[in-house]
């Protein structure tokens, strides 16, 4: 069978459709560079637009360097540009763009994973083995940049939103914190979450588990700076979750999807939880098929692209991996592996997110 004629026309869109990836590829690294050497909070902070001379002086850099990343960032269209004077052009950050690059308290601000780049592309380097072997890495292979670039990436719209949207949400649960109950967090990562509802419910007490070691010392140091005595931390490996129905709240943030046996964690949750105890689960909208994401979806390319090299590998990081993945837990999975853990109650909430959809799971 010959193959099919090229369309000139089409191979030159083909090419654009290509290049544009790449293009978006290096743009990140420079997004990268621009938050780890302080360029975009300069911008931000800075009362007239700055010349790139400017801009290099106040954060102590070499201008001609400052002045390359300034021309990706303007083509990129993140940093404006005033061309008054084409030869020295001056540079400023929108408001729109100074809360997603530059206010890490704005629930908006985006550069946690930009932060965990370098360390999440150097794992390209084991790829090749893992798709040859099946078995992939766990968080702790992206290091303690890696764990930092999570926390960054969910601490900003959890910090605004968990207490004061989230948990009204949950029947029930703010008045039990409030008289005092046993709350676990599970695949708690840096902490961000939990000690936010340690600091708000004083009577309740908290255990975060985790098994990335960099998330936990950094949890750790979080919770003795914030003076919180109601909540610890533990790697589920030297301490086992209580399966004794001693929580009245169990949480789980965008984790489930990436563990190696998310089933069996659901089936241990629901034994950790009390009679009249309910199960908020966090995790990332999906559909069931790739068709569905694809076409739904405008962020499904980043979101596959990142289970490869960070949500799946971690999924199948030990032997009989599920691989569940990024997009791997939509509400029609979610709810039959909580029914087949034994619970009977599964509510989607009406929380407005981005990225995540949020379930109330009750026995």
């Amino acid at each position: 069978m010959q193959p099919a004629p090229i369309d000139a026309d089409k191979l030159k869109m083909f090419s654009f459709v290509l290049y544009s990836q790449l293009a978006g590829a290096v743009t990140a690294g420079m997004v990268h560079l621009g938050d780890k050497l302080g360029l975009y909070r300069t911008l931000a902070g800075a009362l007239t637009p700055m010349t790139s001379a400017e801009l290099a002086e106040a954060c102590g850099l070499h201008e001609r360097w400052v002045r390359e990343w300034a021309g990706n960032q303007v083509a990129a269209r993140l940093v404006e540009a005033d061309h008054g004077d084409p030869y020295r052009p001056r540079f400023a950050l929108s408001p729109e763009a100074r809360a997603v690059l530059a206010d890490d308290a704005h629930p908006a601000f985006g550069m946690g994973m930009f932060h965990r780049l370098p360390v999440t592309m150097e794992r390209l380097n084991d790829l090749p083995t893992c798709f040859a072997t099946g078995r992939g890495f766990d968080y702790d292979a992206h290091g303690h940049d890696g764990a930092v670039g999570i926390e960054r990436s969910f601490e900003p719209w959890s910090n605004a939103n968990l207490v004061p949207v989230v948990l009204p949400a949950v029947e029930g649960v703010l008045d039990a914190m409030r008289r005092g109950i046993e709350v676990a967090d599970i695949g708690c990562g840096a902490g961000s979450a939990i000690c936010t509802m340690a600091e708000s419910f004083p009577e309740s007490r908290f255990t975060g588990y985790d098994i990335s070691r960099h998330a936990l010392a950094i949890a750790r140091t979080k919770a003795v700076a914030r003076g919180l005595g109601n909540v610890r931390f533990v790697d589920p490996r030297d301490e086992a979750i209580a399966e004794d129905h001693r929580y009245g709240f169990i949480t789980t943030f965008d984790c489930i999807h990436d563990m190696t046996h998310p089933r069996e964690m659901i089936s241990i949750i629901r034994r950790s939880l009390a009679t009249d105890g309910v199960w908020l689960l966090v995790d990332i909208k999906a559909l069931d098929t790739l068709e569905g994401n694809v076409t739904k979806n405008p962020m499904a390319a980043l979101m596959y692209g990142i289970s490869v090299m960070s949500c799946m590998a971690s999924a199948l990081s030990e032997e009989g991996g599920e691989g569940l993945g990024t997009l791997g837990l939509p509400a029609k999975t979610a709810e039959s592996y909580a029914r087949d853990a034994g619970f009977r109650s599964f509510r989607q909430l009406n929380i407005e997110h981005s990225v995540n959809a949020f379930y109330e799971i009750r026995p």
